[in-house]
């Protein structure tokens, strides 16, 4: 039953114009008794109908109301079911491109010998942590291989636990740190829209002020920029204080080294290496998320926590280690390694560390340093640094424009001086790039602020090119076109041919030969 539905829903495509409504007969089974009824679909809700016949209904798919079927991508490219070429700026999971081939091989290669159980004995598993730790200051030294970001995350709360004997968390407003149930109970990002009354912020989870200093509690247009560390520490400082009070131990202080699902935040300078000394004063450690921003994203350095010149306790990486595999991990000290140890029970991960993951992680670690991606990212996080700085003078929708290396984010507003957000119009720029062949999304607690995140192949090329379609769509916007049909095409640089399938369109290492803006995957042409 469930082919002849796929079978039918291909022949549908390619046999009927996917705008025009349509009527299916819907046979229906409920307590023995069949019904039949007559159902209008278009072909993006009856592809939308068919996902959600199968899979969980709380999954939001991205543009949700003309969802995109990807089927193949390559370097900074994404291609869906006709072949169309998207432009993607926001996949910080494929984080050395799309199918890359290095990676691509090290998995197959690996995979035609063996993957097994990660309590075995295997080199890439020790080879990986060696290449990890040599990226770290070496204090961080012990490394626990795990498959997800959210995994390491609530390790990390374990190791903490442990390590200091106390319950106490200190995490930021806006945070995300995973789905599972001990970081849904710290991250506010989701929890503060679950609306059921099943799932509450506990007490030991204490939330401080995200340091944002443009729309946060101290903004830049009240204080000086050299102040705000200490403004936002404050509120850190009044949680430790109210835990001592209570007679209570701070376990850890959780955040991104730059908090990404709260709207591409950076914090004021220091503010990091003045918390971490508030915590450890109390007898908590420090654990910096690098799960979506490290790997050399910012382009300075491999970790976002160097660019800031403080030094966590505990690290936990994941999505781009794997560049779309899931390989994750825990990266901590030898003295908090120990105290878990010497917990009482072992610890292991049937999938963490195995060796196909592990070859994974490995070439991706090559490729970063081959390809030189981080000097790429610095390369490109300038051109768009100056680019969308320009955009701001031009455009007075654009608030602020905040950012790093392959890591940005446009705060739309209605006014600059109020500061209001423009959820309205960050929908719009996003649904119109999809139109154009360019992936956006948005993001922070209103959801007005664009978010760049591309693979760190993205060019000098590509950034003038979302420059180009950004300062278009914004037009539209201050033209009042926010409601018109699109007329416009703006190139996103890929090949406009899309009779050939995708696998044609490469040459024999992967590299898209429609490469017209730059080399993808950092190989040459």
């Amino acid at each position: 039953m469930a082919s002849n539905k796929k079978q039918f829903a291909v022949t549908l495509e390619q046999r009927f114009d996917v705008t025009i409504p349509f009527k299916l007969l819907i046979l229906r089974s409920k307590k023995g008794k069949l019904t039949l009824s007559v159902q209008w679909f278009t072909w993006t809700g009856f592809k939308r109908s068919l996902f959600y016949t199968f899979l969980m209904p709380s999954c939001t798919l991205f543009f949700k109301s003309d969802p995109l079927k990807i089927i193949e991508a390559s370097g900074q490219y994404m291609y869906n079911e006709h072949g169309q070429a998207y432009l993607d700026c926001i996949n910080n999971v494929c984080h050395v491109g799309h199918c890359h081939p290095a990676v691509v091989e090290a998995g197959c290669k690996q995979m035609h010998k063996l993957n097994t159980n990660s309590r075995f004995l295997h080199d890439n598993m020790v080879l990986l942590a060696k290449r990890l730790v040599e990226t770290m200051p070496p204090e961080l030294c012990m490394v626990y291989f795990v498959n997800s970001g959210s995994e390491a995350n609530d390790l990390a709360l374990r190791l903490a636990r442990h390590h200091t004997k106390g319950s106490e968390i200190i995490t930021l407003e806006r945070a995300y740190h995973g789905h599972v149930l001990s970081l849904i109970d710290l991250s506010t990002y989701k929890l503060n829209h679950i609306n059921d009354g099943m799932h509450v912020r506990p007490d030991f989870v204490h939330i401080a002020e995200c340091p944002d200093t443009y729309r946060g509690k101290y903004r830049n247009t009240d204080h000086p920029m050299e102040q705000m560390a200490d403004l936002y520490v404050g509120s850190v400082d009044d949680i430790i204080s109210k835990i001592e009070a209570a007679d209570k131990q701070v376990s850890c202080f959780i955040a991104e080294s730059m908090q990404s699902c709260g709207g591409q935040i950076l914090y004021p300078e220091g503010y990091l290496s003045k918390v971490f000394r508030s915590v450890r004063a109390a007898g908590g450690v420090c654990i910096a998320d690098e799960v979506q921003v490290g790997f050399g994203r910012v382009g300075t350095h491999m970790w976002s926590f160097d660019a800031q010149g403080c030094l966590p306790d505990i690290v936990t990486i994941g999505k781009p280690m794997g560049n779309g595999h899931p390989l994750a991990a825990v990266v901590t000290t030898r003295e908090i390694a120990a105290s878990f140890a010497a917990c009482g029970i072992e610890y292991f991960n049937t999938y963490g560390g195995n060796p196909v993951s592990c070859a994974i992680g490995l070439a991706v670690l090559d490729v970063i340093k081959n390809d030189k991606l981080m000097e790429n990212a610095s390369k490109v996080g300038k051109v768009l640094e100056a680019k969308l700085n320009e955009l701001k003078v031009k455009h007075q929708i654009i608030g602020d424009v905040r950012g790093v290396g392959m890591f940005w984010g446009l705060d739309l507003v209605k006014d600059r001086t109020s500061r209001d957000p423009a959820t309205d119009e960050a929908y719009y720029v996003v649904k119109r790039a999809k139109e154009e062949c360019v992936l956006l999304s948005r993001d922070g607690p209103h959801e007005n602020v664009i978010k760049f995140k591309a693979p760190m192949c993205f060019t000098v090329e590509n950034a003038g090119t979302l420059v180009k379609l950004l300062d278009l769509l914004l037009t539209e916007i201050s033209d009042g076109k926010m409601a018109a049909p699109a007329h416009h095409k703006v190139t996103n640089g890929a090949d406009t041919n899309h009779s050939e399938p995708v696998c044609k369109k490469l040459k024999p290492n992967g590299t898209p030969s429609h490469a017209v803006e730059g080399h993808l995957n950092g190989q040459p042409a």
